[in-house]
């Protein structure tokens, strides 16, 4: 087991989730999309939009994809970073 699996077992058994529930890496690559495409406090908030989109029933992967690729599209006159390559 890694540290993120620990963590994320021992924080799902605190919240009364199943660890099978959290899809980890599609977590993880939305807030680099955001992190790097929007601004990086814009990572974890995200994070927990997608968390409250998914407990209204949306499918995390689907929701996912469509914040990364809303991020990709997010205009640098908006804060966007025009450096960073899109990974949509």
């Amino acid at each position: 087991m890694t540290v993120m699996d620990d963590w994320v077992t021992t924080a799902c058994a605190e919240l009364g989730l199943g660890p099978a529930q959290v899809p980890v890496p599609v977590v993880l690559d939305l807030a680099r999309d955001v992190a790097h495409q929007v601004l990086r406090p814009g990572a974890p908030v995200t994070a927990y939009l997608l968390g409250l989109a998914v407990g209204r029933g949306a499918d995390p992967a689907d929701a996912a994809a469509r914040l990364s690729a809303l991020a990709a599209t997010w205009p640098v006159e908006l804060g966007g970073d025009p450096a960073e390559p899109s990974a949509v």
